[in-house]
Parts: C-alpha cells; structure tokens; sequence
C-alpha cells in the first residue's frame, strides 16, 4: 500500500511540475514579447493588411504589423499567416543556407539570449514548423500549443 501511495504522489507532482513547466501567452511570451518586440509590433502599428499597403514605407520607419495581443500573434503561428512567426524568429539551424529569420537578431542582445528566448517561442508554439497554410499538414497543424 505504501508502494502505491508513494507512486500516486509521485505521478501527481510530476504532472503539476510539467503543467507549472507549460509554456504560455500570458505567463511567458507577452512578457517576452513585450521586452524584445513591442516597440515596432506594439498596440499603435498597423493591422497586417494595412501593413502591407505600404509595407516598404512601414520597415523603413522601423514600423511592423501589429503582434501585441494574443489574437493578433497567434494568425502569424496558426493561420491564416500559417509558419510567419517561425520563418520570421528562426535562427536558421534548418535552413539549407543557415540564414536566421529577418526578426531573429532582435530576440536578444547576445547570442545566448537569442537562443534563450528562440527556445521560449519555440516551445510555446510546440510544433516549430515553418510551413505556409497551403503546404502544412492537418498533423502538423494539430501539433501546434501555442497556448493562452
């Protein structure tokens, strides 16, 4: 009897510690994004078909599309801008010319603090897969976290 007491108590504090271990919007990225992002992505930038009206005159003032809420950040993971934030964030481990993303030398002021914080967003999204919607499988899609 003691053996199973001992296992339940075991198993019980191994899941609260990978539930307090989930990585989410609220306790993690808006934080995170806030810090690293806000400034060019933040409540006043423009929505992204707005964005994209003049998206050469927005990137030369150093303006993005907005990313500061949870909806707004989480179109650029899922869908409809399916792989953006990935492509965008990515250090280039994957790529075949080992370019980083475009967004990826903001993430920090040091390399270590880079991929701190790459491995932030990354296992918030869960499925770091750099797919656009019309490439992307229905698995792939479903193994996306990205949660609240």
């Amino acid at each position: 009897m003691k053996k199973l007491i001992t296992i339940v108590v075991m198993a019980l504090v191994a899941a609260t510690q990978a539930q307090a271990a989930d990585v989410t919007w609220t306790k993690d990225i808006k934080p995170l994004f806030d810090k690293q992002c806000l400034a060019c992505h933040g409540a006043t930038t423009p929505e992204h078909d707005e964005f994209g009206k003049d998206k050469k005159g927005y990137t030369d003032k150093g303006i993005g599309m907005r990313m500061d809420t949870y909806s707004h950040l989480i179109t650029y993971v899922g869908w409809p801008f399916t792989g953006a934030l990935m492509r965008r964030l990515d250090d280039g481990t994957f790529r075949t010319d080992q370019k980083p993303g475009n967004m990826y030398q903001y993430l920090g002021g040091t390399e270590a603090e880079r991929q701190a914080n790459l491995g932030i967003f990354k296992n918030w999204v869960g499925n770091w897969n750099q797919k656009r919607w019309k490439d992307i499988s229905k698995e792939e899609l479903n193994s996306i976290k990205a949660k609240y």
